[in-house]
């Protein structure tokens, strides 16, 4: 895995990405109830606008401090001009040096992460979620995380995920081999599509990173550093809150949830404005 330009090593731990772009600034004068790490790729600019526009308005609950951040690795070694015009725009984005590929995830997760321990460490909430995933952000916030007051330290749940095994078969999307994971199942995760944690969880997730080895389901990584420190994962309160699957849309169905999962550019919009 080359995951840096010229870079061979292949123990990601030791090595550090360089932000690329930063917004260093946006948690200067506020401690955000929330913030949302939104995993995304350069030419995904349809989603993200939808995004800004739909569940990801940092205004969508009044009184509520909501921070979005758009999570992006590079694709050359040339700047992508694209993307910086829209950076300047929105001052929504981060970028490390790390190749932007499906095995990089990781990287991209623990980039958000080191982001909000190193600029926004006062964040009572942080969701780590992809572009392609609906989020009730309004749900959430005052459903879910407002009624914990004061928001609680070491809290970490999302769609749980118990007892899974390594996938051995080539063929599928989650493979891994022996030599990436030898062990024979994983210890509890949620699910990439969507998860939260409490702010304090962010830099001790950094620092859990730095002894755990990497494997690239970004997902199972963050429940093995999770395990290595000793946090149990929170399940829900219900377990039709998140969803790794395409919830059929019914406003609703659409008003009880968290997550639903394959969302396209346009449904975001649909979804949140008939909402």
């Amino acid at each position: 895995e080359n995951e840096k330009f010229g870079n061979k090593t292949s123990s990601t731990s030791t090595w550090s990405f360089k932000f690329i772009i930063n917004e260093k600034e946006k948690c200067k004068a506020k401690k955000p109830f929330l913030v949302l790490l939104i995993a995304t790729t350069a030419a995904e600019i349809q989603l993200r606008h939808s995004i800004r526009k739909a569940w990801g308005n940092e205004s969508v609950v009044p009184g509520v401090q909501v921070v979005r951040l758009f999570m992006l690795g590079v694709e050359s070694k040339d700047p992508n001009e694209v993307l910086l015009r829209e950076s300047e725009q929105y001052h929504d984005i981060i970028q490390q040096d790390f190749l932007d590929t499906y095995h990089n995830l990781t990287l991209k997760t623990l980039m958000g992460m080191k982001w909000v321990a190193s600029y926004c460490s006062g964040a009572s909430f942080v969701m780590k979620t992809d572009s392609d995933v609906f989020v009730n952000t309004m749900y959430l916030i005052e459903k879910l995380l407002r009624p914990l007051s004061p928001p609680p330290q070491n809290y970490f749940t999302g769609c749980l995920m118990k007892g899974h095994k390594p996938i051995r078969n080539k063929e599928s999307k989650w493979y891994i081999s022996k030599e990436e994971y030898p062990g024979g199942k994983y210890p509890p995760f949620c699910s990439g599509t969507g998860y939260i944690l409490s702010g304090d969880l962010a830099s001790k997730i950094v620092n859990a990173s730095v002894t755990v080895k990497h494997i690239h389901l970004e997902d199972v990584y963050v429940g093995l550093c999770l395990n290595a420190i000793g946090i149990q994962i929170v399940p829900p309160p219900s377990y039709s809150l998140f969803n790794i699957y395409k919830v059929p849309f019914s406003p609703c169905r659409y008003n009880n949830i968290i997550t639903s999962h394959h969302i396209g550019t346009n449904e975001h919009i649909i979804y949140w404005e008939t909402l």
